[in-house]
């Protein structure tokens, strides 16, 4: 640059830069994406891990959890949560026609209002 004399400078191209940068970083990310996972790249020696592979691919069918000692819930307060959930299906139930008689009218009032 000795030769371009000292008020000459060669333009500065950051934004070209920036993009070559940014793309090879997104193409480093997307090719990372297609390597193995970490969780399976030994850290030390083979002898240092303690961890068992899960090596079964099929769920436990046959392990069942233990007995309870008492009932989950007692009779007496099944029943109120029953009566409860069948109230609320009934209430909803009345909304929901009530709301369907609503549209129902308001359609015929259109209809007849052309």
């Amino acid at each position: 640059m000795a030769w371009m004399g000292a008020g000459m400078r060669m333009p500065e191209n950051r934004s070209g830069g920036a993009l070559a940068g940014a793309a090879l970083l997104f193409a480093a990310l997307a090719l990372g994406g297609c390597s193995t996972s970490i969780s399976e790249i030994p850290i030390s020696s083979a002898a240092s891990d303690t961890r068992p592979r899960d090596t079964s691919t099929y769920l436990p069918v046959n392990d069942t959890p233990p007995a309870r000692d008492e009932a989950a819930m007692d009779p007496v307060e099944r029943a109120k949560v029953q009566k409860e959930l069948i109230a609320a299906r009934e209430r909803q139930a009345l909304a929901a026609a009530s709301k369907e008689q609503a549209q129902s009218k308001d359609q015929n009032q259109a209809q007849a209002g052309k």
